[in-house]
């Protein structure tokens, strides 16, 4: 029983295809797009050369062109604030003067303690001010 050269690529594919799946390597799933049309070419009826080539030029094609995307969104996603970092650059409500030696703010449904960030500053009860850090258990507003 002879098996044509495309069912070889296509077992090739499914082969690369594999590992894409247990260890989540997207080249691994480009290497076996390249399988494909490389089935794709001998079912076309080209030779060995051209299948391999084809094989070849479309895998490093869409590693040299989708890994640069794939890794700028990536890393341009922001990441998720959480905590304390969630507060910051948020706007508060004054409750109690506050000045640089303190004074008291509603900040995300909660009373803290709040201390200005420019010590000759002060902010009257009422007024909005924006969240510049969380010192411990103190908001640093402005």
């Amino acid at each position: 029983m002879d098996i044509d050269a495309w069912v070889w690529w296509l077992i090739g594919a499914v082969g690369l295809g594999i590992p894409l799946v247990l260890t989540a390597m997207p080249e691994f799933g480009m290497l076996s797009v390249g399988a494909v049309a490389g089935a794709v070419t001998a079912a076309l009826g080209f030779g060995i050369v051209p299948q391999v080539l084809v094989f070849v030029v479309v895998s490093v094609a869409l590693i040299a062109v989708v890994r640069p995307i794939a890794a700028r969104h990536r890393d341009g996603r922001p990441g998720l604030a959480t905590g304390i970092d969630a507060l910051r650059g948020r706007q508060a409500v004054v409750l109690e003067r506050v000045d640089g030696g303190g004074g008291r703010i509603k900040l995300a449904g909660e009373v803290w303690s709040a201390r200005a960030l420019d010590t000759g500053q002060s902010f009257e009860p009422g007024e909005q001010v924006d969240v510049v850090e969380i010192d411990g258990a103190t908001a640093v507003v402005m």
